[in-house]
């Protein structure tokens, strides 16, 4: 078994990890850590019969997860009072949205940037009142600044001077040059309030949008983590709609794959079709660590870094875009 999908099993029967070796140990965290799941694991261990040292990477683990939770709790709440003289919606993604509601996928999950959802005729109110509250631009470059203003989903991100936080300000969930479009409207519209004044995404869009993260834009670079917040939402409930809504967003053959993938990795306990031969080679690049935890399968990573491209825009301006960053000295997978 490689020490991917060793992980996966970890996460998935914890109790199948009470016989392992010290150097087995080692290497599982290695791979959590890697795929930035150490809190997730350790959540799913404790309370287990665990070695001694075992037990203190756990404790650690699910000490430095809860601090970080509290961190991307906070960064929200900062972001709410920078915006709330606005009147716009906010919505939450992704980690912080799984805290903020207590959601399954929140438990030991880390969070790193924070990622909000807001209309796109408002961005430049909220990017001058972000501004205001301390926040600056991150990308010092032009033509990065450009691209992004021109044609992505979001931002240029933005990181608070004193905080040293990310923000990433999204007005969809996909970039504005992928085949795929979502509706942001509707995400906006069916989103749910929370009681501080923020919004999460509806239960279905919650799941279109780990699935578009996950299957419609990157490299499934830390993908199992994304997949592994889908199984989390998928175990808890299957919202009633489901498929209707990923077809209503264009990514109903997205999230198919996703059902597999998630019940082949992680036994999510849902209808899915059989795993085809291009569901092997998603499950061959989301399981690609070594026991160290360092990356492996170079080509298909390159591959799939190709592919994320690919998606995002269409070829002559993706050829364009990939020749001004190798100018650049941006490299591929290295």
């Amino acid at each position: 078994m490689s020490p991917g999908w060793r992980l996966a099993h970890a996460l998935r029967a914890p109790e199948t990890a009470l016989g392992f070796r010290p150097a087995e140990w080692t290497e599982l965290f290695a791979v959590a850590r890697a795929e930035q799941m150490a809190g997730t694991l350790a959540h799913r261990l404790n309370g287990l019969a665990l070695p001694a040292q075992v037990q203190r990477l756990v404790d650690d683990a699910i000490a430095s997860a809860g601090q970080v939770r509290l961190a991307a709790l906070w960064e929200a709440e900062m972001a709410r009072r920078a915006l709330a003289p606005l009147g716009v919606p906010v919505v939450l993604l992704k980690g912080t949205a799984f805290a903020a509601a207590g959601l399954a996928p929140s438990v030991g999950r880390n969070i790193g940037d924070l990622d909000i959802l807001v209309p796109r005729e408002r961005l430049d109110a909220v990017e001058a009142a972000l501004i205001a509250a301390g926040w600056e631009w991150v990308k010092p470059d032009p033509y990065d600044d450009a691209y992004y203003r021109r044609w992505m989903h979001e931002l240029p991100p933005l990181i608070h001077r004193e905080r040293d936080r990310m923000i990433d300000v999204h007005h969809t969930i996909l970039p504005r040059t992928a085949k795929i479009r979502p509706d942001p409207l509707a995400l906006l519209r069916d989103a749910e309030p929370l009681e501080n004044g923020l919004c999460i995404l509806s239960a279905p869009d919650r799941l279109v949008h780990a699935v578009a993260h996950l299957l419609a834009d990157g490299d499934l670079a830390g993908g199992m983590r994304n997949l592994w917040d889908i199984h989390c939402l998928l175990a808890s409930e299957v919202p009633a709609g489901l498929t209707d809504r990923a077809r209503h967003h264009g990514l109903e053959a997205e999230m198919a794959r996703a059902l597999r993938l998630s019940r082949a990795l992680y036994g999510t306990p849902v209808e899915a079709g059989r795993l085809t031969l291009v569901d092997r080679l998603y499950l061959r690049r989301l399981t690609a660590r070594d026991g160290w935890g360092r990356q492996t399968r170079k080509l298909l990573r390159q591959a799939f870094y190709l592919r994320s491209h690919w998606l995002r825009m269409p070829p002559a301006m993706l050829a364009r875009h990939l020749w001004t960053k190798y100018r650049k000295g941006h490299r591929p997978l290295g």
